[in-house]
C-alpha cells in the first residue's frame, strides 16, 4: 500500500486514507508519540497501547484543526526508515543517548478530507 489511498467515510469520495510515520518513545513514567510530518502533533499515554490510540486521535484532531484554520494538509513524506533517521538526528541535536529511549516506528492510517489540495513540499 502506498502513502495514501481513496477511502469512503464521513467525507465521501473526497476522503483518502493517509499513512503518516509515527515515532513512539518510552519515557520514565509513560509513553510518548509524535508524527514528524505534522509539526506539533504528538501525544502521551500510560501504556504503548494507550499512546497508539491517542496518537491516532491526535492526528485526526490536528488535521481537522488545519481544515478549520484553512491550512493545507501536509502530504505524508516519511517512511519508517526516514522517521528513525529523523528521530536519531533530534536525539543527537539535544545530546540525548539514543539507547535511553525504547523507540518504535509505524505507519498510522487516518481518513483525511482531501477536498482541498494537499500541501506541496
Amino acid at each position: 500500500m502506498g502513502k495514501y489511498n481513496e477511502a469512503s467515510g464521513p467525507y465521501g469520495a473526497e476522503a483518502m486514507i493517509m499513512r503518516y510515520a509515527v515515532i513512539y518513545e518510552r519515557a520514565p513514567n509513560n509513553y510518548a508519540a509524535y508524527a514528524p510530518d505534522l509539526a506539533g502533533c504528538g501525544s502521551v499515554g500510560d501504556s504503548l497501547e494507550d499512546v497508539r490510540n491517542n496518537i491516532r486521535e491526535a492526528i485526526e484532531f490536528h488535521i481537522d484543526g488545519m481544515h478549520v484554520d484553512n491550512e493545507p494538509i501536509p502530504e505524508p513524506s516519511m517512511t519508517v526508515a526516514d522517521a528513525l533517521d529523523y528521530h536519531r538526528k533530534v536525539l543527537a541535536e539535544y545530546g540525548t543517548d539514543e539507547d535511553q529511549d525504547a523507540v518504535d516506528v509505524e505507519m498510522v492510517e487516518v481518513n483525511v478530507d482531501v477536498s482541498r489540495e494537499l500541501a506541496t513540499r
